[in-house]
């Protein structure tokens, strides 16, 4: 018999959140630009500030996907970082995240510079899975519906390359 936890859904609002940083040389690769992994980095640690938030408590990521990288960033410009949760299921959440940068020193509209989708699970202090409160799309139907399609094709393609690895 498993004990029933009721959790209270939550907004995406509940736990959205966007972290502005100015680039600098340090954060450079041989080409001069911002390091993809540098924005890897920002984009997985907001990520894990809004999982948190929302299951209030740690989560870690499962995985990364869709990660598209549109425009170089460089020295000088101001990375936003914005996150939020799209989906949750029992321990799992997903995380849409929007990058985009300005110039430090102009005043310009942002450009997008990179978009992810991070699955994160919210684990115990003995790194168990946890439960999660269900979330509540409100008006953010499109996207929630969006995040379902893109983890039963997650799950789709794990089946597969599990049928695969038993099969050779």
């Amino acid at each position: 018999m498993t004990d029933a936890i009721t959790l209270t859904g939550r907004p995406p609002s509940a736990s959205h959140l966007t972290l502005s940083q100015i680039m600098d040389q340090h954060h450079t690769n041989l080409m001069g630009t911002v390091h993809g992994g540098r924005i890897l980095n920002l984009i997985d640690s907001v990520a894990g500030v809004v999982a948190a938030r929302h299951s209030d408590g740690p989560a870690v990521t499962a995985a990364i996907d869709e990660t598209a990288f549109l425009r170089a960033v460089r020295v000088g410009d101001v990375v936003h970082v914005d996150a939020r949760i799209t989906w949750a299921g029992r321990s799992s959440m997903e995380v849409a995240v929007k990058v985009s940068a300005d110039r430090w020193d102009r005043a310009v509209p942002p450009v997008d510079v990179a978009t992810a989708h991070l699955v994160m699970v919210a684990v115990d202090d003995e790194g168990q899975p946890r439960p999660v409160p269900p979330l509540l799309p409100g008006t953010d139907r499109r996207r929630y519906r969006e995040a379902q399609i893109r983890r039963e094709h997650r799950l789709a393609l794990r089946r597969a390359l599990l049928d695969g690895v038993e099969e050779g």
